[in-house]
Order: structure tokens, then C-alpha cells, then sequence
């Protein structure tokens, strides 16, 4: 799913991330943390082909990016911290727009059945500055999930979501195995994501410092393991 060798970025002559290495297999789903400023969002981005790596080799689905980062692009699905849905649109609308992008087969009732699995059916006609935040981002899931992506990546994802958008990403990323998806998370709430996550990966200055399976372990162990990474 995802190959990354040495990669690099940097915001003037700070290095975000410094020379990352990083596999993933299908199915499988890893916690990324670490602290603030430790480069978990310009990698997961890096991840998404929405920012080219200054440096290194990343190979996404099957195509080197940046080279081939649109056709890479297809098989993502990508969960930004803010929504980034048309506030001015029905929800409807905004998942026909995206779907018709991405040419969706059977658009109609796939939407529908998206809106039905995020408990948004009945606001499907409602304009989204209608909605509050936590519902706005449960469309925001509908619309990460419309075009079957291989590729889950989220960032901070349960921070904006409410009680209900949780629990239905959770269930998300518990079918992601079994289907052979695969995904990042990244995350501050590492007890919670170690629940539906087999791996944890921890940066510390852009720079991974702890790459381990989690199978085994209860979340509270997990968290004693990030707390010494990032010691």
C-alpha cells in the first residue's frame, strides 16, 4: 500500500520530517503520534499527494509520487482535522460533486447509503451551515468513503467528530482489516485509536523513533510505550 524510503520535508530550513521510512500492507492500520510539531501532518499530506517530499522515494498504491500522484490519488481517501465540505450545498449535493469526480458508479445509492450510515439521511436536502460541527464532519466521512478508497488517511479524526461519527469511524477502521484496506491515524488519543490500530508508529522531530506492532497489548500499554518514545 504504501512504500516511503528517506523521505523529507522542510519549512524553510526546518525539517518536518527528516528522513522517514515507512511501510504499509494491506489491511493494516497504524496509529501515527507523537507531539505537536513532530511532523505527523505534513507526512500524513505527504502520504495524501497533497504535498510533493523535498527528498526520499514514495511509492502509494502501486505509483511513484510525485510522478504519478494523480493516478495514486485515486485510491485515497483522505480525512482532513476541518471537514472541508461546501457549507452553501445540501449534503446531497456535496457528495454528487465529489462522487462525480471520482465517477462513482451507481452515485444515487451509494449516497444514500452513506447519509443512512452517518444517521444524515433525513438532513440529506439540508444545506451544510445548517449543520453543527460534528455533523459537518460525519459528512466529511460519507465523502472520504464515497469512492471505495484502498488507502484511509486521517488526521486527528475523532477530535472533530461527535459521539456518533466516533463510533462509526471505529467501525470503519475494524472493517478496513478484513476487507483489506488500509490506514493512518494519525492522533494525540493514542489509548482510543490502539483499540482499532495493529501498529504504532511515534515521531519526535520528524523522525520516527518507535515503529511497533500493538497485537497484544491493552491501550494503556500502548500509551506507556508513546510515552517513552517521546521521552
Amino acid at each position: 500500500m504504501v512504500t516511503a524510503r528517506g523521505l523529507v520535508h522542510a519549512y524553510g530550513e526546518r525539517r518536518a520530517v527528516d528522513g522517514v521510512d515507512l511501510d504499509l500492507v494491506p489491511g493494516e492500520r497504524v496509529a501515527l503520534a507523537g507531539a505537536n510539531g513532530a511532523g505527523k501532518s505534513t507526512l500524513l499530506r505527504m502520504l495524501a499527494t497533497l504535498i510533493r517530499p523535498k527528498s526520499g522515494d514514495l511509492v502509494v498504491l502501486g505509483h511513484e509520487v510525485p510522478d504519478h500522484a494523480r493516478a495514486a490519488r485515486t485510491g485515497i481517501g483522505y480525512l482532513a482535522h476541518d471537514p472541508l465540505v461546501y457549507l452553501d450545498l445540501t449534503a446531497r449535493q456535496n457528495l454528487e460533486l465529489y462522487g462525480d469526480l471520482y465517477g462513482v458508479d451507481g452515485l444515487d445509492e451509494r449516497i444514500l447509503d452513506l447519509l443512512d450510515q452517518v444517521d444524515l439521511l433525513a438532513r440529506a436536502e439540508d444545506t451544510v451551515r445548517t449543520f453543527s460541527r460534528g455533523m459537518a464532519q460525519r459528512l466529511a466521512l460519507a465523502r472520504m468513503l464515497l469512492h471505495r478508497p484502498r488507502l484511509l488517511l486521517l488526521d486527528e479524526p475523532h477530535a472533530s467528530l461527535d459521539a456518533r461519527g466516533g463510533a462509526l469511524l471505529d467501525d470503519q477502521l475494524e472493517a478496513a482489516r478484513h476487507d483489506g484496506r488500509a490506514a493512518v491515524i494519525v492522533t494525540h488519543e493514542v489509548e482510543r485509536v490502539a483499540r482499532v490500530s495493529d501498529r504504532i508508529v511515534v515521531l519526535r522531530g520528524g523522525r520516527v523513533v518507535l515503529d511497533q506492532r500493538t497485537d497484544g497489548l491493552d491501550p494503556p500499554a500502548v500509551r506507556r510505550l508513546y510515552e517513552e518514545a517521546i521521552a
